[in-house]
């Protein structure tokens, strides 16, 4: 059961994900992956391949990851079930409200547009959160050590090394607008009490 839920929430997602980031190709272009340093895209691949590999297999063949299976309480399973199906509305939320500024890298477009609505009110990275959740969240299902291993490692890439870059990027297109959403948003949970 657990295998079907985890597809479910990863094929909704993904669907979501492929439908937005289409539409930005088409009304936003798109900005070629050759303009990022190429030791950036081979980190960036050394952490997401195993991670997307390891839940392909689950899906296709749970039997396949049962070397890296962990006794889990259902309890803490169902939790992972809650985090995968609140996925699902947060991806449309991220996707719908970013438009046409999603892209695969972490570079800006040339028209891009600074977006504060939506989860981006709370946030400056809320698809990056949504994303970690789902993935975290299958992990849970899976009772799976090496998918929530791997959701940490690229917890830890995302915040110490993607965002900073990005964030780099977009000072350099926004400036002190782009620091002033800063000073009041949190980078991928909100801010509370001043903190990030």
């Amino acid at each position: 059961m657990f295998r079907w839920l985890s597809l479910g929430v990863l094929v909704a997602c993904l669907g979501i994900s492929v439908h937005y980031r289409r539409r930005a190709r088409i009304e936003g272009g798109t900005i070629p992956r050759a303009r990022e340093d190429p030791l950036f895209i081979a980190a960036r691949i050394a952490v997401a391949l195993p991670l997307w590999l390891a839940i392909v297999v689950y899906v296709s063949n749970p039997r396949w990851m049962l070397w890296a299976s962990f006794p889990s309480p259902e309890w803490l399973r169902w939790v992972g079930v809650g985090l995968g199906i609140l996925s699902v509305p947060a991806a449309y939320w991220v996707f719908s409200s970013i438009g046409q500024n999603v892209s695969e890298t972490v570079l800006t477009k040339e028209h891009h547009e600074l977006v504060t609505h939506g989860p981006y009110h709370w946030i400056r990275h809320p698809l990056y959160t949504m994303g970690l959740a789902l993935l975290g969240g299958i992990g849970l299902m899976a009772a799976n050590w090496f998918i929530l291993l791997y959701c940490l490692v690229a917890l830890i890439a995302v915040r110490m090394v993607v965002i900073p870059r990005e964030e780099s990027a977009l000072i350099a297109t926004f400036g002190d607008r782009y620091r002033d959403y800063m000073g009041r948003t949190g980078a991928m949970v909100p801010k509370l009490m001043g903190r990030s």
